[in-house]
């Protein structure tokens, strides 16, 4: 070729990048958007998503495999990026994703590169559901599921550990039960986050430090979000930490209708963090009713009953006692009206007989009245003493008598002693 003919086919770089951009983009470009398909191999978000994909249905090494290096727009992303909150996913690499847009070329570079204005939602639910449950599957079939479910649970868990964010909605439902129930319980919180790539690492730490703290349950709780908030508690890490723990796990994740794989492991499930509250006291408040309660209330109601049976005897045993007492005191008024009639009887007889002797008596007196003998020209002599003359020998010449006759006495002296 002449140089002439090489010098008009020769076109700059720049011209060759116009050249080739009008050709992608009268196939592919922005009026000719396309679906394309394949593996994150790497995400890199700041306001803008960027993401490399690769061929995912290529046979050949991952060193030669095809890549694409795509990006999202800050105006396109945050919308698709809230939807796929909303729907729980999240993307990460080795994710079959289909991406829709359009071809772009960036000729400073020479890079070839691809703007996403859309995510094919359903196909990432699809091998999220796919992933989880696979998850689900391993984790039955090494016998997870129910290994936190045979660990026993002390009869009264007063020692509560929880693994939550604190001053959170969950957080506040789930004290508020606790602290309202009436029962002091002892409640040891591990602070974690509870959405986030950060978020498994640190759960799997906390239920491994309050496993080993002497706690009598461990509590994991999160209030409600979307599926993406509450994607954390699908990990697989999470999942074994609370299949490994030697302490009961109970669970209170979202709201209703929101079941993670978490709470397929836990030990006990409850619907919300409200619930789960719930579920921890009435355990102690059916404990309490069972070994407190209700025997207080069956020794309540037998020492009624022997006391009902006690006044019953007693009631009985006063009837009685009053029916022996009355008819004691009217025997007892019956024979003290018959001693009363003797008595009257006798002391008449007696004072009827006093009557006679005391007459007999007084005639007998009467009789040997001095006052009559005295009448009758009897005098009594006595010596100055008082004594009576009896005989010569009680007196002596010169003795003065007293002399006593019926109207009086005089005194005589003696001149003489003689005989008849």
């Amino acid at each position: 070729m002449s140089s002439d003919a090489l010098q008009e086919n020769v076109i700059d770089v720049g011209e060759f990048y116009r050249l080739i951009t009008e050709h992608l983009e009268s196939s592919f470009g922005r009026r000719h958007p396309r679906w394309v398909r394949g593996e994150i191999v790497k995400v890199y978000e700041k306001s803008h998503l960027y993401v490399d994909v690769a061929d995912a249905g290529a046979a050949t090494s991952d060193a030669k495999r095809a890549v694409l290096n795509a990006h999202c727009w800050a105006s396109q992303w945050a919308p698709i990026k809230r939807a796929l909150a909303e729907s729980g996913v999240a993307l990460k690499p080795g994710m079959i994703v289909s991406f829709y847009g359009y071809v772009d070329v960036y000729a400073p570079q020479g890079r070839l590169g691809f703007t996403v204005t859309d995510v094919d939602v359903s196909s990432l639910l699809g091998d999220v559901a796919r992933r989880r449950a696979e998850l689900i599957a391993r984790l039955g079939a090494e016998g997870l599921l129910e290994a936190n479910k045979r660990v026993s649970l002390a009869p009264v868990p007063l020692r509560v550990g929880l693994v939550a964010s604190p001053q959170t909605e969950g957080f506040n439902d789930f004290i508020g039960q606790l602290g309202r129930s009436g029962f002091s319980f002892d409640v040891r919180v591990v602070t974690t986050l509870v959405q986030g790539d950060a978020a498994p690492p640190q759960i799997v730490r906390a239920l491994e430090a309050l496993d080993g703290a002497g706690v009598e349950v461990i509590c994991v709780v999160r209030g409600g979000g979307s599926k993406g908030d509450l994607a954390c508690f699908d990990d697989e890490r999470v999942a074994r930490a609370i299949a490994a723990c030697s302490t009961p796990v109970f669970t209170g994740i979202g709201h209703t209708g929101d079941e993670s794989v978490a709470d397929l492991v836990a030990h006990t499930r409850a619907i919300t963090p409200t619930k789960l509250g719930e579920e921890v006291v009435n355990r102690v408040q059916e404990w309490r009713e069972r070994n407190v309660v209700a025997p207080a209330r069956r020794a309540s109601q037998s020492g009624a009953a022997v006391l009902d049976e006690a006044d019953n005897y007693l009631a009985e045993r006063r009837r009685t006692m009053n029916f022996a007492v009355r008819d004691r005191l009217r025997a007892e008024a019956r024979h003290l009206g018959s001693t009363r009639d003797r008595l009257a009887v006798s002391s008449r007889r007696i004072l009827e007989v006093a009557a006679r002797h005391l007459a007999t008596s007084r005639q007998l007196l009467a009789a040997y009245d001095p006052s009559r003998r005295l009448a009758q020209g009897w005098s009594i002599i006595t010596t100055r003493e008082g004594q009576v003359v009896r005989s010569l020998a009680s007196v002596a010449v010169g003795d003065e008598l007293s002399v006593r006759v019926t109207d009086g006495s005089f005194i005589s002296v003696v001149k003489e002693k003689g005989t008849p």
